[in-house]
C-alpha cells in the first residue's frame, strides 16, 4: 500500500480572494466556443485510455462518431456523439479553470504511471482527479527531488514544457568540489553534450561547504532535456550528489511545503497562472 501524500495547509485567505476564486470555480464556458480537437486527444483527456490506444481503436474500427465509423484525423466537438466498442462515452470538455498541483516529490519517486520496476509513482501518492487526468509538466528524474507542478490542462503543460515558451528551471545543485569562475563562465556560454550544445542562464552558489567539502549551487535553465543538469556538471567532472528542483517558471518551491507534502493552488492562484502562461481559463491561446 503506497502512503499517500499529505496536504499542505496554509492560513485561509483573504475576504477577496475567497470572493474571487468562488467566482472563478462557478464560472463556465460555453460549449459553442470550445474548438474540436482531434478524436484521439478528446478520447485520453476523458480518461478512456492513452492517445496511442485511441488511435489503434479508431483504426480498428471499433469508435464511431455521430453514427459513422471514424478516422484517424477526425475532430469533434462537444455536440459529437462518440462511442467506442459500443459504449456511449461521454466526452469531458475544459469548459472551466483547471486544477494546479505543487508537489514535493521526494528522491526514489519516478513520474510516470507504468513501470516494470514496480518503483512508487507520484501519482498513486497523490489524490485522484474525479473528472479529468492528472498530468505533470515536465519530469524529475527518479534521482531529482523537488518541485513537481501537475495539472489537469494538458494545454498548460504544452505550454510550459514547449521550448519556444523558454520558462525558466531553477535547480539547487550539491556537488562534490567546487565550481572555478571560469567552469562558471562556460557553463553560461555554453558547452557540447551527447545530445547537442548546451546552456545555463545562470549560476551562483548558495552557501559555503558542508562537512563533506560539498558544495551548493543554484542553477537556472530553459530546457527539460534528460539529465541535462547533471551532464552539464559531469562535463566537468564534476559529481552532483543532490539535485532539487526549487522553481518552474514563476512558481517556487515554498519553504513550507516538507518533501512528500503537496498543496493545490486556489482558483485565483490558478487564474493567474494562466495568464501568466498566456491562456485562457480553458487552456486556450489567447488571441492577438
Amino acid at each position: 500500500m503506497v502512503q499517500k501524500a499529505k496536504k499542505l495547509r496554509l492560513r485561509s485567505p483573504s475576504q477577496e480572494i475567497k470572493e474571487k476564486s468562488l467566482r472563478l470555480r462557478e464560472a463556465r464556458v460555453d460549449l459553442d466556443d470550445i474548438d474540436a480537437i482531434r478524436l484521439q486527444k478528446a478520447l485520453a483527456a476523458s480518461g478512456v485510455g492513452s492517445r496511442r490506444e485511441m488511435e489503434e481503436w479508431i483504426e480498428a474500427g471499433l469508435v464511431m462518431v455521430n453514427g459513422k465509423k471514424a478516422q484517424l484525423g477526425d475532430r469533434v466537438g462537444p455536440r459529437d456523439r462518440v462511442t467506442v466498442k459500443g459504449d456511449a462515452i461521454k466526452l469531458k470538455w475544459p469548459d472551466r479553470l483547471p486544477r494546479i498541483i505543487m508537489y514535493h516529490k521526494q528522491e526514489g519517486e519516478i513520474v510516470s504511471r507504468d513501470d516494470p520496476e514496480g518503483r512508487v509513482s507520484v501519482f498513486q501518492r497523490l489524490p485522484q482527479a474525479k473528472s479529468s487526468r492528472w498530468v505533470a509538466i515536465g519530469r524529475l528524474d527518479v534521482n531529482t527531488s523537488g518541485l513537481l507542478l501537475i495539472t489537469t490542462s494538458g494545454e498548460l503543460a504544452n505550454r510550459m514544457m514547449h521550448p519556444s515558451f523558454e520558462v525558466e528551471r531553477e535547480y539547487a545543485v550539491r556537488v562534490l568540489g567546487e565550481l572555478t569562475p571560469e567552469i562558471m563562465k562556460e557553463m553560461t556560454a555554453g558547452v557540447e553534450l551527447d545530445d547537442g550544445p548546451a546552456h545555463f542562464e545562470r549560476v551562483y552558489q548558495r552557501g559555503g561547504a558542508d562537512e563533506s567539502a560539498n558544495q551548493w549551487y543554484n542553477v537556472v535553465i530553459k530546457e527539460g532535456r534528460n539529465r541535462e543538469v547533471r551532464r552539464m556538471f559531469e562535463h566537468f567532472g564534476l559529481t552532483v550528489s543532490r539535485l532539487m528542483r526549487v522553481r518552474f517558471g514563476n512558481i517556487g518551491l515554498p519553504p513550507r511545503l516538507k518533501r512528500g507534502q503537496f498543496y493545490e493552488l486556489n482558483q485565483a492562484e490558478v487564474a493567474a497562472v494562466m495568464k501568466w502562461s498566456d491562456l485562457t481559463i480553458t487552456g486556450r491561446k489567447k488571441p492577438r
